[in-house]
């Protein structure tokens, strides 16, 4: 695979995509370094929360000649300085950034030392380290020496001795066995942990970069996969007691025992509290199956095999992180079950809400059917009121009328013609009624 190098000649494609040249790059990124035995790698990761590359950059520019350091150079998060006597690499991830040392490791410091201090040695400026910005998360001194890997317990002898005789893991390195990897994951005053790599003496200067950053890799992500295991100890409880909330609320559901306002606000409560607890952890469960996965294929990488009676670092990780990632992962669970469960019984308590509100409104619907029957009826006995009522006027006109006719001597009797006008009157006004009672129906 080579870098795309930008020649001016576009003719024979498309214009690019923005990011195909930046993608294409990315696996160039970060390359092997390529280490020279014997040498000694000084590797410092820290948390980079609330420090920006402003800061880094500023802190790089401290090193001797590198005072014209540009900001623009660490943009694509990765750095390195090759400076007199040795080599620094700077690399930023999304919540670490971690600088590595390479110088050569002094006679004094390789196989046959007993317990060597190794800080003495370093060529960095006085206080550079401790002043590096952020909070230091991980930190382990390495030494790769050359060593014949045909005589492995002589080797691993003389490493228990530079380890300072504490218990440590051994792993054979490598599908030809091309390394002997040795480390006690203790942490020292100094804060730094211990790694030893024995290599053949026509290693390759790739290969001996290659090794030291698997096995650095190793134990930064497998730091930074049991970062969720405070918080998970600390969140169990909280579950806890949210899981005996929601039995008593499921309880008193069933059996009536509070009303479902009460039910609802404190099931709405319950389940603002699961919320915010996936909304502040869900990332770190996430993380914390990432870098377990990264430490697992690195440990894959590695090819390890077993010396007779000690403990292969895959061995040790297996034992000591798979307890913690399965705790991590359980609560991870739980919590999503949790607020499963949580929907469910909500939408429980809703369709009971609704079952009483549909009920509800049967019933006013059965009231309101009533009352628009009594309506009618009182509708009814108005209409049969008020045919009387205008009849009566106007029999009273016709009255007025046939009075005034006999006045003016028409040979009429005025009661009589009355009289016989009412049945015509009373049928003429209930016709015209139910005629506009009918004509008002139809348009409805």
């Amino acid at each position: 695979m080579h870098t795309i190098i930008d020649t001016g000649l576009t003719d024979w494609l498309p214009d690019n995509d923005p990011q195909r040249v930046m993608l294409h790059n990315e696996v160039h990124a970060r390359p092997s370094q390529r280490i020279r035995l014997p040498a000694l790698i000084i590797y410092v990761v820290v948390i980079n929360e609330g420090i920006t590359r402003e800061q880094e950059c500023e802190h790089l520019r401290r090193l001797p000649g590198q005072q014209t350091l540009l900001l623009e150079q660490l943009q694509n998060n990765f750095l390195r300085l090759r400076l007199q006597g040795y080599t620094l690499r700077w690399e930023r991830h999304t919540e670490f950034t971690r600088y590595s040392l390479v110088q050569h490791l002094p006679e004094a410091a390789q196989l046959g030392a007993t317990d060597p201090e190794l800080l003495s040695h370093l060529t960095l400026p006085s206080g550079w380290l401790a002043e590096i910005p952020g909070r230091t998360f991980a930190a382990v001194k390495v030494a790769l020496v050359p060593g014949d890997l045909h005589r492995t317990d002589e080797l691993l002898v003389q490493a228990r001795k530079w380890f300072g005789g504490n218990p440590v893991v051994a792993s054979l390195i490598g599908r030809e066995t091309h390394s002997l990897a040795v480390t006690d994951f203790m942490l020292r005053p100094s804060g730094f942990e211990r790694m030893l790599v024995m290599m053949q003496a026509d290693a390759s200067e790739t290969r001996a970069g290659r090794v030291s950053q698997r096995l650095l890799e190793i134990e930064t992500y497998r730091l930074m996969a049991l970062r969720g295991l405070p918080m998970t100890k600390r969140l169990i409880p909280e579950l806890t007691d949210a899981e005996r909330q929601l039995a008593e609320i499921t309880a008193q559901l069933e059996n009536k025992a509070a009303s479902d306002q009460e039910l609802l606000d404190t099931l709405t409560s319950l389940a603002a509290r699961i919320e915010r607890a996936t909304v502040e952890h869900g990332y770190r469960f996430a993380a914390t199956q990432a870098y377990n996965k990264l430490v697992m294929q690195r440990i894959a990488e590695l090819r390890e095999k077993a010396i007779p009676g000690t403990q292969t670092i895959g061995e040790f990780m297996q034992r000591r992180l798979s307890p913690a990632i399965a705790t991590v992962e359980a609560t991870a669970q739980r919590l999503s079950y949790l607020s499963a469960r949580v929907s469910r019984a909500s939408a429980l308590l809703r369709t009971r809400v609704d079952i009483l509100a549909e009920t509800q409104n049967q019933q006013l619907l059965e009231k309101l059917t009533r009352g628009q029957e009594l309506q009618l009826r009182l509708q009814s006995t108005v209409e049969g009121l008020s045919i009387a009522a205008i009849s009566y006027y106007v029999v009273s006109l016709l009255l007025y009328v046939a009075k005034a006719g006999k006045e003016a001597g028409l040979p009429i009797h005025p009661e009589l013609v009355t009289g016989a006008m009412i049945p015509v009157v009373l049928w003429a006004v209930w016709r015209t009624t139910r005629r506009i009672h009918d004509k008002f129906f139809k348009s409805h």
